[in-house]
């Protein structure tokens, strides 16, 4: 009864993977059988002709009662692989879990001439499938195991020689033994030698919790870079642009050095060619990207073109230094000595957003930062770069002075909403600046406490400051200007003195700039506290008049 359970157990299992196999097409599936076919029979053919001499092993090999059950002859012809496979009875006082097996192509190839496995041992036995890495040729290889005296200290208990009749290179990935001490694993679809056009995706697992990040090294020739992949819940994926152009890019996965910081040792390599004749720069991290939790996910590489406009998107380690308290992360677009800042809202520990290249066509150096709560204080607030990169704006246009920046949320539905029903029937331009100043004069107080506290957020807003109805002068501003460019105006932000630190507004009307000071037309402080009280007196104020309490500094971008 029981062998014909086991009939029916087997014939199952056969029909199982018949069945599966009914997707693929039959005759890409008869061709590469038949590929197969062909060079398994050059293979058997030369081992026919040939008097295979037994393959004896090394004295070691009897210290430690170590046997090979394959390969069984010293020079042999294969069909791409190899299968080693032995034990050794007197394995107790290894000094490692592995033997380490050498193979040496007689010719270059992609990926060089060597190649190492380390075997496991289970229980004294070993079994390794040796890929043949450089296609066509002969390969030594060599079989060793570990000292039971010394770590890192291996004997040889096997050498034999092998011919490859199959041209075709096939590469496995390089595993060292720290990739199996952190129990690294790859998707199977990752290979040691792949072609792929541009990028390729790195994906897999690592079963050691203390493992939070791996750093990969990208080589071609002397160019090289390192990015780090951050690994959660144990997995890890990652798209890896090849930089370097077309040809072949070493990638070295590493993997955290136990008990030092900001420390890697190499896990596992492989090659993988580049099809496309594209190059990119890398995106540079500093030491508070990985501080900081943060995990850039677009752009993926520096260098890019744009149409005026640009996206980021990333997450933030919840672990990571003041995580809890980055509700916004900024960019900075620098080109010449023009600089500009953007806010990206920051949800679920999640962030994606646009920006804009304002100052017209060319190279732009960007920044992603993340707010420095450590120096930030009550008259100054800190950022802290975490990565860099370059955009080309192809686009023609300056718009320095129409599109969003920080605090000025322009393109939002509210804003844009609200500057309609403002600017409705109003025929000129000044009268709809005059609109904007009337409201944002008559429905925003002054915050007192605000500025006395020192309470400036790194949130602070257009969108905030028409939720709230109150703020000081850069709130003011913010709106003010929001509601401006909402309604196609050109409108910018100057900061200067007046009587402290202040920042007001100048509006584009008739090919001049208006200023108007919404804040000082709002009302007035005594005794500490807001005292309502529009006036038009800072509405295109005369010039002369203006100077007497204002001082122009700068225009902030």
């Amino acid at each position: 009864m029981k062998k014909k359970i086991t009939s029916i157990f087997l014939m199952l299992m056969v029909l199982a993977l018949t069945a599966c196999s009914t997707d693929q097409n039959p005759d890409a599936q008869s061709e590469l059988q038949e590929k197969k076919d062909k060079y398994t029979t050059l293979a058997q053919e030369a081992n026919k002709e040939e008097e295979l001499e037994k393959l004896e092993l090394l004295p070691y090999a009897k210290e430690v009662e170590a046997t090979l059950s394959s390969p069984k002859y010293k020079e042999f012809t294969a069909n791409s692989t190899v299968l080693i496979k032995g034990k050794a009875k007197k394995y107790s006082g290894f000094k490692s879990d592995h033997v380490w097996i050498k193979v040496r192509s007689d010719v270059d190839g992609p990926s060089g001439r060597e190649f190492s496995y380390y075997a496991p041992i289970k229980e004294g036995k070993f079994e390794q499938k040796v890929q043949l890495f450089n296609g066509k040729g002969n390969y030594s290889v060599k079989v060793s195991v570990p000292s039971d005296t010394a770590e890192d200290y291996y004997y040889d208990i096997a050498s034999f020689d092998v011919e490859n009749v199959n041209p075709e290179i096939k590469r496995d990935v390089a595993f060292t033994k720290n990739a199996y001490k952190h129990n690294l694993v790859l998707k199977n679809s990752i290979n040691g030698y792949m072609e792929r056009d541009g990028f390729f995706e790195l994906a897999g697992e690592v079963a050691d919790a203390s493992v939070d990040q791996l750093m990969v090294e990208l080589k071609k020739e002397s160019d090289s870079t390192k990015i780090m992949i951050p690994v959660k819940d144990g997995k890890f994926t990652k798209k890896i642009p090849l930089y370097y152009g077309e040809g072949i890019h070493e990638v070295q996965i590493m993997t955290p050095k136990e008990g030092m910081t900001d420390f890697y040792s190499e896990a596992a390599n492989l090659f993988v060619k580049n099809l496309s004749s594209d190059s990119f720069q890398p995106i540079t991290y500093s030491s508070a990207y990985k501080e900081k939790g943060f995990n850039l996910e677009t752009p993926e590489v520096s260098g890019e073109k744009a149409d005026l406009a640009y996206t980021i998107k990333g997450s933030i380690d919840p672990n990571g230094k003041d995580a809890n308290k980055t509700d916004v992360v900024f960019v900075q677009t620098t080109k010449g000595d023009l600089k500009a800042m953007y806010a990206i809202p920051v949800r679920n520990n999640e962030f994606e957003g646009e920006f804009f290249l304002r100052f017209g066509p060319g190279e732009y150096e960007v920044s992603v930062m993340a707010p420095d709560f450590t120096s930030t204080n009550g008259y100054m607030q800190y950022f802290v770069g975490v990565a860099g990169f370059t955009v080309e704006n192809t686009n023609t246009q300056d718009q320095r002075f129409t599109l969003p920046s920080r605090g000025i949320q322009s393109d939002s539905p509210e804003i844009k909403n609200l500057a309609d029903q403002l600017t409705k029937n109003k025929k000129t331009e000044k009268e709809k600046a005059l609109a904007v100043y009337d409201y944002v004069a008559k429905n925003v107080s002054y915050d007192v406490d605000k500025l006395n506290n020192r309470s400036f957020e790194f949130d602070d807003s257009a969108l905030k400051t028409l939720d709230e109805k109150k703020g000081v002068c850069q709130d003011f501003t913010y709106l003010a200007i929001a509601l401006l460019r909402a309604s196609g105006m050109e409108a910018q932000m100057v900061t200067g003195f007046a009587g402290q630190n202040h920042a007001w507004v100048e509006a584009k009307v008739d090919g001049r700039w208006l200023t108007m000071d919404p804040t000082w037309g709002s009302g007035y402080l005594q005794n500490n506290k807001f005292v309502p009280k529009f006036t038009m007196e800072y509405f295109d104020p005369k010039p002369a008049d203006f100077q007497k309490t204002h001082t122009k500094k700068e225009i902030e971008f």
